[in-house]
């Protein structure tokens, strides 16, 4: 009799958690969702500088459908403190488990990037780091130093995780006073939802940390973004908003939610761009100085073009205000 032994090692599932779920079923997508295939010299560039300082985006963890379009306009989103969150929002596709740990050389490799692209913006995001004591929120001011340091005229975006249960460290008065330009944090969906999309979270926790940024650095812009899709209602979506200019919030992006897989939370719908095309008109009107809606919308997609809009609003509203 003979055994024979399974000596190769299995890869890792990328969502243990979502292993066991069910398959969702798969809307088939509009014409209006589809994108092209990233196959040109510039995203070729960008990718090879990625790869060459060891960086890791959330362009290509996310699965964003805009790569292909911002790569090769040299545009990318680095995220920092490692591929693995400790979170498991039903609606992402950034791996989940035990993280490992931070790279001290990552500031500096991000700012060599930074100044190897020629960024005049660069957007700033990470995974969760729910085992750190402050959250990861030193490692983010190291990174926004490193670049000022290395590319003093880029202005620096950042899109943080919640901070969740990190008060006692300090960490978003940390992050506020390292002055990033911009500050973003994603509510993602109506609060009804975060029992099922975003289970680690809590929607009126994020409310208030957007809020406190600009009480601490009223000359910082806010930022957040959502998904639709996810089977929210268009009056939740609209309070969501009205929570948000509460909270002083001078942009806010929305985009069509896409499902990385069938293990994954189902999209629900697509929202025609007529109806984003209206979310984008109200939001308009309750006050926020920038908005984004469409349904490739993405946090950072045409960040370094919106940001120039943004300052531009904010100097026309003063200059209202003066006269």
């Amino acid at each position: 009799m003979v055994n024979v032994l399974d000596l190769v090692e299995k890869p890792r599932p990328r969502h243990p958690e979502k292993a066991h779920r069910p398959d969702q079923e798969v809307l088939r997508k509009p014409e209006w969702i589809r994108v092209k295939a990233p196959v040109s010299k510039g995203y070729l560039e960008t990718r090879e500088i990625v790869k060459s300082n060891r960086l890791v985006t959330v362009c290509e963890e996310a699965g964003c459908p805009n790569i292909g379009e911002c790569w090769d306009k040299k545009h990318a989103t680095f995220m920092i403190m490692g591929e693995i969150c400790t979170r498991a929002c039903a609606f992402c596709n950034v791996a989940t488990g035990i993280p490992t740990p931070l790279d001290l050389e990552e500031p500096a490799n991000v700012a060599k990037a930074v100044r190897q692209m020629a960024l005049s913006h660069v957007v700033i995001t990470s995974v969760d780091r729910d085992d750190l004591a402050d959250g990861g929120a030193q490692h983010f001011a190291n990174v926004i130093h490193a670049i000022r340091d290395a590319s003093p005229e880029t202005t620096i975006e950042i899109l943080t995780p919640d901070f969740l249960r990190k008060d006692a460290s300090g960490a978003l008065e940390t992050v506020v006073a390292a002055k990033p330009d911009v500050f973003n944090h994603n509510l993602e969906t109506v609060p009804s939802n975060y029992l099922t999309v975003r289970p680690g979270a809590r929607y009126f926790h994020s409310i208030r940390l957007l809020q406190r940024v600009k009480e601490l650095d009223p000359t910082i812009f806010t930022k957040s973004g959502i998904m639709v899709g996810l089977g929210e209602e268009r009056n939740e979506v609209l309070q969501l908003m009205d929570d948000l200019r509460i909270a002083d919030v001078d942009f806010i992006t929305i985009g069509q939610y896409l499902a990385p897989s069938r293990k994954h939370h189902p999209v629900k719908k697509f929202v025609t761009p007529d109806e984003f095309k209206s979310y984008e008109t109200v939001a308009y009107t309750k006050g926020f100085l920038m908005v984004s809606s469409s349904p490739l919308t993405r946090s950072s997609h045409h960040a370094g073009d919106d940001f120039a809009r943004l300052r531009a609003a904010r100097e026309k509203k003063l200059a209202l205000a003066r006269a």
